[in-house]
């Protein structure tokens, strides 16, 4: 019998405002058992304002936002004993060690794994013996993800998680959430590396000046942006008038280069009345899908808006 999946996070019309600028509009989003889910956008996008608020530390303005089935505001605490969370800048206890703060961060969590730390620790090649005013911001920044991770708390909420990490560092924080989801945790990530999300996300939803714009895998958000093909002949070159879906034709000697969306098949058929001798299609990759979505939305307003919604939150929070 089909189980039903198990709801880890709801935001239903979930809306955040400062004053007259809206840094969250509406946002209907879920989030399964098992599934690791990216918020992609720039700074100003509304990525933090939607942690805040998944969080309980931001009220929102209307809609909810849940945790397991329970209202993130109005019962944090309890909302917080289902989830870790690593946050994009993390500050130390100067006088502390790095392994003083990983205990004191396990106690506040309810418990950890001390296996499962000690097994982090060398993984992330971290010295916990020093104490935090020695640490660069790479090593701070690993107290975080390791503090996190150890607890295995069913819910990871991250935001840039991986910053001031190196590149190797950045692969074995991915391969940890990997284990993640295979143990059935879930992960909500918020980031602008795009990398990084194309590496490790089953679905995406991309923020755009505080409005969910589109949601769902990799593979569904393709259909938005056309694929590239390049195509070399011999001969008199195709003529590809009228092909619906194909855009952006350059030819030149031997070589013909596209934009192309649509059936695959068409395009072939009508390529395949000259001599070609060789193609190339390839998918976009996620960070033109990117592109695609704010390239319409560039320009001085755009940028104004997303700079008041970032400064708006953060005096809100400050204020709290």
């Amino acid at each position: 019998m089909h189980q039903p999946e198990e709801r880890v996070i709801r935001f239903d019309q979930t809306t955040k405002r400062f004053g007259h600028v809206t840094a969250l509009d509406r946002l209907d989003l879920s989030v399964s058992r098992g599934e690791i889910v990216g918020l992609l956008g720039p700074n100003g996008a509304g990525k933090t304002t939607t942690l805040r608020v998944l969080l309980g530390l931001l009220r929102p303005t209307s809609g909810r936002a849940e945790v397991f089935g329970i209202d993130a505001w109005r019962h944090p605490v309890e909302a917080h004993a289902h989830l870790a969370f690593i946050p994009g800048e993390f500050a130390v206890w100067p006088g502390l060690t790095g392994g003083q703060m990983l205990d004191l961060l396990g106690g506040m969590a309810g418990g950890f794994e001390a296996v499962y730390r000690d097994e982090l620790v060398e993984r992330f090649a971290f010295d916990p013996s020093k104490r935090g005013r020695s640490y660069s911001k790479g090593n701070r920044q690993k107290i975080a993800v390791i503090a996190a991770l150890m607890t295995r708390a069913p819910l990871l909420v991250m935001d840039e998680p991986s910053s001031g990490l190196d590149p190797l560092m950045t692969a074995t924080f991915q391969d940890c959430l990997r284990e993640a989801r295979e143990r059935g945790q879930t992960v909500l990530l918020s980031s602008h590396v795009l990398a990084e999300v194309e590496a490790v996300c089953d679905r995406v939803a991309v923020l755009r000046e505080g409005e969910l714009v589109e949601e769902g895998t990799l593979g569904e958000l393709r259909h938005l942006h056309a694929n590239s093909v390049e195509a070399r002949y011999d001969g008199p070159p195709p003529q590809l008038d009228g092909l619906p879906g194909a855009s952006d034709v350059h030819v030149e000697a031997g070589v013909i280069r596209l934009q192309y969306a649509g059936s695959p098949d068409a395009l072939l058929k009508v390529l395949a009345r000259s001599n070609i001798t060789s193609i190339q299609m390839r998918e976009p990759s996620l960070a033109e899908l990117f592109h695609a979505f704010y390239e319409p939305s560039e320009g001085p307003s755009g940028d104004a808006r997303g700079e008041r919604s970032e400064a708006s939150g953060e005096g809100a929070e400050a204020s709290r």
